[in-house]
């Protein structure tokens, strides 16, 4: 009888710890359904509307003007127009913000560069006046980042190409919408990631691609930026909100971007899962309990994320907006035959062996080249001249592209490298340099991190956005119109 006893314990106990274990799955939500196996959290995902087709390098039809509507002209949206008027090829149609008078204040670089006024467009819903007109082609969004896949969304459904701020979508949800939407509408939706246009980053992809650093093992990057001073100049106090509200990288794209590029994502390997943590809110409270009164403030003040991806690499990610820590982006690099870092030093390490096996005048002949410090200034001079991208050698009325952007600026030129690059793929009918699925995967990491920190850390598996196509290209590549026109 004793025996019979401890046996209905034992299976009720093991029925109760079940039903726990299935609560605690279930406490915290998510934008879509998940489940738990073997330790790893697995999401959902949506299967693909039958007349949904791939984007990865998609091409749409050549535009020899592309006519622009912009949507949002707060803090990144001006900058944006002003950068556009020094492109060829463009014609500003429509500027929108909630507030219209911001759209105004827009028209004098407009007026400054001899353009036509562009169409004003106010209110909540003023981008859907904007998105229903036949003669614009992209629409830019620069909104708060609530916004930018409803107004997204809304524009590829009506045909236009879009481009979207930082990140992209806030949700794993949204992201998947952008994926459909795009692929639906066969339009592009591109990231405006511009940290991948930085002149550091893109000669240090340069000497990826050609083999300089072996094979990439293990890259970092970061969003690190003390944002105390800027707070009060978000519109509405949105940014101030999301992050009182919301826990996890909830801006990664600055670090993961350059990352994923290094590492092929999506062209020959894959982001497989994610591991995040996340320090309590020190700062952060303090903060939103004076400027917004809030109990709390669910983004801690330091989040650090592991990612490995399906080739077996490792990805390390750090976001902090709220201590007195110097700005960075990390952005390092680890190869078999060499290693890179911008922040908080510039620097790459060779091997000198290595560097004369790719290209044996690529630099001094230096023979002891030492591996345990960077190398010497005039080694990297020699190298960086050696091995610019040709994005920054594309010509610009007669100047190289790099040159170009440092005179009409944005972020030490990046930006305008950035917007170029957008509109030069658009006139000629090129695949874009960051597509639908960079866009996804890189905004992606906001809630995937926040679900691995509610449960404990746990691992969360980083959905396929390009369903089952990420090894059908074996490399990132940049597109140029006269080497097409050679082939």
């Amino acid at each position: 009888m004793k025996i019979y006893l401890r046996a209905i314990v034992a299976i009720v106990a093991v029925a109760l710890f079940a039903a726990c274990d299935t609560t605690e799955q279930t406490t915290f939500k998510a934008s879509v359904d998940y489940r738990i196996e073997d330790g790893i959290i697995i999401l959902d995902e949506p299967e693909p509307n039958p007349v949904q087709s791939s984007m990865l390098e998609f091409r749409a039809e050549p535009l020899d003007t592309v006519r622009v509507g912009f949507v949002g002209l707060g803090m990144r949206g001006p900058g944006a127009v002003e950068r556009f008027t020094h492109i060829e090829g463009v014609a500003i149609k429509g500027l929108c913000d909630k507030y219209i008078d911001r759209a105004e204040r827009c028209q004098e670089y407009l007026i400054r560069a001899n353009m036509p006024k562009a169409t004003l467009y106010g209110g909540p819903q003023g981008y859907k006046a904007l998105c229903c007109r036949d003669d614009i082609d992209l629409v830019y969004i620069c909104t708060p980042w609530q916004l930018h896949v409803e107004v997204a969304v809304y524009a590829m459904n009506h045909g236009k190409h879009v481009a979207i701020e930082v990140p992209s979508a806030n949700t794993i949800e949204e992201c998947w919408m952008l994926v459909d939407a795009a692929e639906r509408n066969r339009v592009h939706c591109t990231i405006l990631e511009n940290c991948c246009y930085d002149h550091f980053e893109l000669t240090t992809l340069n000497m990826a691609q050609k083999g300089l650093f072996g094979e990439i093992i293990h890259t970092e990057g970061a969003y690190i930026h003390n944002l105390e001073p800027y707070w009060e100049h978000y519109a509405d106090n949105w940014r101030l909100e999301y992050n009182q509200a919301h826990n996890g990288d909830i801006y990664a794209t600055h670090g993961i971007g350059p990352n994923c590029q290094l590492l092929n994502i999506h062209r020959g390997d894959r982001l497989d899962y994610l591991v995040a943590m996340s320090t309590k809110s020190i700062n952060g409270s303090k903060l939103t309990s004076e400027l917004m009164g809030a109990q709390e403030c669910k983004q801690g003040d330091q989040i650090n994320t592991l990612i490995r991806t399906a080739n077996g690499c490792t990805i390390d990610l750090q976001h902090n907006v709220m201590t007195p820590r110097p700005y960075s982006r990390m952005y390092q690099l680890v190869g078999t035959e060499g290693y890179a870092n911008k922040y908080p030093v510039e620097g790459y390490t060779f091997k000198l062996e290595q560097i004369r096996g790719v290209d044996s005048c690529a630099m001094p002949d230096i023979e002891d080249l030492n591996h345990h410090t960077f190398a010497p200034r005039e080694v990297v001079e020699a190298m960086t001249a050696q091995y610019k991208h040709p994005v920054q050698l594309q010509q610009v009325e007669g100047v190289p592209l790099q040159e170009y952007s440092m005179s009409v600026g944005g972020h030490g030129g990046m930006d305008y490298i950035m917007d170029y690059r957008l509109i030069y793929c658009l006139r000629h009918g090129l695949p874009l340099d960051m597509d639908v699925y960079d866009a996804a995967e890189w905004s992606s990491l906001g809630e995937l991190t926040r679900i691995s920190i509610e449960n404990g850390s746990k691992p969360v598996k980083i959905p396929d956005f390009t369903r089952g196509n990420w090894d059908r290209l074996d490399r990132l590549t940049f597109y140029f119109a006269e080497t097409e026109d050679k082939e």
